[in-house]
């Protein structure tokens, strides 16, 4: 299973990191909370690979939020900066060409992004789970947009 699933997870937790050794201890770390707790999934509730792959991204946020040397990679921002667009710049994209994409952004913001466009969580939701404020998070969201839409015109 481990081996099945690896390149999608590793390419999930390349999102995060750009260490290799990290991206692996973070794949690693979501995979054998996925085997401690296997007798938790319960296939009523959804797909097994939905339950992994949360699962696994969870860990990867926990690897972050401990990790007090992260915290310089977040521009504090106050909450009075405004955020107002719900506009996704990946949804035309391919999976590969939103990988390509991403990762030309600085991590920090592609942290941000792939939390918020690609995995749905909420402002508020990154906020908590990074630990940082959320006007913090609008102003990583708004640059994503800002940096993507420059690297979209040059691309066409």
């Amino acid at each position: 299973m481990y081996r099945q699933f690896y390149p999608v997870l590793f390419a999930l937790c390349k999102n995060f990191f750009d260490d290799k050794h990290d991206i692996v201890t973070a794949v690693n770390n979501g995979m054998l909370k996925v085997f401690a707790n296997i007798g938790q999934y319960d296939a009523s509730k959804g797909e097994f690979f939905n339950w992994m792959y949360t699962t696994v991204r969870n860990a990867a946020l926990t690897m972050l939020r401990d990790r007090k040397t992260q915290a310089f990679d977040y521009v504090g921002i106050e909450d009075k900066m405004g955020f107002v667009s719900q506009e996704n710049p990946f949804e035309q994209l391919s999976g590969t060409d939103i990988h390509v994409y991403l990762m030309q952004l600085p991590i920090a913001t592609r942290r941000i992004c792939s939390l918020y466009y690609m995995d749905g969580f909420s402002v508020k939701e990154i906020a908590d789970a990074l630990t940082i404020s959320e006007g913090t998070v609008k102003w990583h969201l708004s640059e994503s947009r800002n940096r993507l839409r420059i690297i979209f015109e040059k691309s066409l």
